[in-house]
């Protein structure tokens, strides 16, 4: 970790609960990632940044479990995950949300926020079949489904628990995702551009809502966001990726003023005008 790093003592890296140690993926001849290298610390809210096409959504992926890396390991709260299938990372306590909404659209709001938790039942699905020869059984689905409504009342969607969830306004459908995540009680929660679709006040709420999930459920938080307003105002620190690599990482304040960061966003014609603006403006 550099020097800058180490003086932010909000930060502990020496306690992290994820770890992703030297990870490549290729598929074919393509690199989508190279030799990535981080560290999230406990309780921290974190971003993960690019332009299009940078490799973050296949970070999420190698970190969940939906790919396995080329080469590296990805470890949480000190075991290794590598290898494993996504829904025993979940069992291991990391849940994502998408960035194209997956919902069961079908399925009412409440039976959403129930299959988050069955991650976590002990007995075995087919028991609730025939509940009446184990009462076992029985007992547990009732305590999902109080738990998944004390959930939703918690984020504000209980008075639409009945509803189908298709039929829920854009922002309540991604907060019921995240509700869904919830569930599956994680220690890390992982957003894949929560932002996406929000006009600038949701996204301003957003903000707020994310500060709220980590304290109220005492998570860590690694989010893929393309909404810099996002990103800078509720993220304590940040990895950039172009083109699969990490290119610079640090606060806020050390991501914008990035030479690196500006031209991946902008290119090196953007980079020159951007700066000769700036200079006319002086």
């Amino acid at each position: 970790m550099s020097a800058l790093v180490m003086q932010n003592k909000a930060l502990n890296f020496d306690d992290a609960l994820l770890e992703i140690k030297n990870v490549t993926l290729r598929f074919g001849g393509l690199t989508a990632v190279s030799e990535l290298s981080v560290k999230v610390p406990r309780g921290a809210i974190v971003g993960l940044i690019g332009p299009n096409g940078a490799g973050k959504t296949t970070v999420f992926n190698v970190v969940t479990g939906f790919y396995k890396p080329t080469e590296g390991v990805v470890e949480f709260d000190g075991k290794k995950l590598t290898g494993l299938k996504p829904h025993k990372v979940c069992a291991a306590g990391l849940a994502r949300t998408f960035q194209n909404i997956r919902l069961f659209y079908n399925e009412t709001v409440l039976e959403n926020v129930m299959i988050g938790a069955y991650v976590r039942q002990k007995g075995a699905w087919w028991q609730n079949i025939i509940p009446f020869s184990f009462p076992g059984a029985a007992k547990e689905e009732r305590d999902i489904r109080s738990a998944s409504l004390e959930l939703l009342a918690r984020l504000g969607l209980d008075s639409h628990a009945d509803a189908v969830s298709s039929s829920l306004p854009y922002g309540a459908q991604r907060r019921l995702e995240i509700a869904r995540a919830l569930a599956t009680k994680p220690k890390f929660l992982l957003l894949d551009e929560p932002a996406a679709g929000m006009n600038p006040q949701e996204s301003q709420e957003l903000l707020e809502f994310i500060h709220r999930l980590r304290d109220e459920f005492d998570l860590t938080i690694l989010l893929i966001e393309h909404d810099m307003k996002v990103v800078m105002g509720v993220c304590e620190y940040i990895w950039v990726l172009d083109r699969g690599a990490l290119i610079a990482e640090g606060s806020p304040e050390v991501i914008k003023a990035s030479p690196k960061v500006i031209e991946a966003y902008l290119g090196k014609e953007g980079l020159v005008a951007e700066a000769g603006e700036e200079a006319a403006h002086a």
